[in-house]
């Protein structure tokens, strides 16, 4: 594999781990605050779906972001009430969100446009274009630097280093905040919470809030950053990667950076499967390496990859002593 062939996969790989990353982030904001969400698939896509239809009868891609996260917060509210507010059951609340999304999001588009559960094809101002970074062409012909610098760097849309800098900006939040450190503490031990006068119910619901916020930017840059429109299912298993991902990271924001990039990197060499065969020596079954994400999910759910202790608190509605 030479050099530039290189760059190419990791700019793929880039691309393919954003949607996940910001997936990710979600669950691990939730997550922390003791609420599982298995509904992240959901939220993708219905957040993918509306985007994508506001942009193509508006033609503006900002004002289908904003409405693809009102989806996703709509979603993420429901969930909130089911689970924190009438203390269901939070997997079976996930579950159901996904299969709500599922089925809505194709019967509307159906509906409203006519073809086959599809929106139609986003260009120019409803799509994320890519973004030059400052001193691209002054830096492109430097051995080595330039390339990565203009090849890897550079020329990704606004999502992508919204999601990156969503990283430390997690990190920071949770670790360095007050407000992170109640979060984290409502995942371990809500009652001690509730005992300082804190309230469980709305740290919670902020948390599922920020969750929804982040789900609903991974939707929308599948739709219109990713792909250039909505067709049915286009999150293909995302969410459930983006849960692996963040159980393999043990809920800790840099640890989900480097999973979610594994994951990327497994999806951006299944489109290259020359380069995997050229670099490998021997022909390699292309549904082999389309399916390794999943392997690798399935390996992480099953703990092979170590012990995940999640939040103490985790799947359990606090109900308040008296």
């Amino acid at each position: 594999m030479d050099f530039l062939t290189l760059l190419q996969v990791l700019d793929t790989t880039i691309r393919l781990a954003t949607p996940l990353l910001l997936a990710c982030l979600a669950g691990l904001f939730s997550e922390r605050a003791g609420i599982f969400d298995i509904g992240l698939e959901g939220k993708m896509l219905a957040s993918a779906f509306l985007t994508a239809a506001v942009a193509a009868v508006t033609g503006s891609v900002l004002i289908g972001t904003l409405a693809g996260i009102g989806a996703a917060l709509m979603l993420s509210g429901i969930h909130g009430l089911a689970s924190i507010t009438f203390r269901g059951n939070q997997l079976i609340s996930g579950v159901a969100i996904n299969f709500l999304a599922a089925g809505i999001t194709v019967v509307i588009a159906q509906s409203w446009f006519g073809q086959g559960g599809r929106t139609p094809q986003l260009s120019g101002n409803a799509r994320f274009e890519s973004i030059d970074l400052p001193f691209v062409s002054e830096i492109r012909d430097i051995p080595v630097l330039g390339p990565i610098y203009a090849e890897l760097i550079s020329g990704h849309t606004l999502l992508v280093y919204v999601g990156l800098l969503m990283v430390p900006l997690t990190w920071w939040v949770l670790f360095r905040t007050r407000f992170g450190l109640r979060l984290r503490a409502v995942g371990e031990n809500p009652a001690a919470v509730d005992t300082a006068g804190i309230s469980v119910v709305g740290l919670r619901f902020a948390a599922v809030a920020i969750c929804g916020l982040l789900t609903g930017l991974a939707g929308a840059y599948l739709s219109t950053g990713l792909q250039a429109g909505f067709v049915k299912d286009m999150t293909a298993g995302r969410g459930y990667i983006a849960l692996a991902a963040l159980i393999f990271a043990k809920w800790r924001p840099w640890y989900a950076l480097g999973a979610c990039l594994l994951f990327g990197f497994l999806q951006a060499i299944a489109l290259r499967p020359d380069v995997i065969e050229g670099t490998l020596g021997f022909e390699v079954g292309v549904q082999l390496l389309d399916a390794l994400p999943y392997i690798l999910t399935v390996v992480i759910l099953a703990g092979f990859v170590g012990r995940a202790i999640p939040p103490r608190a985790g799947g359990e509605p606090y109900v308040k002593e008296r």
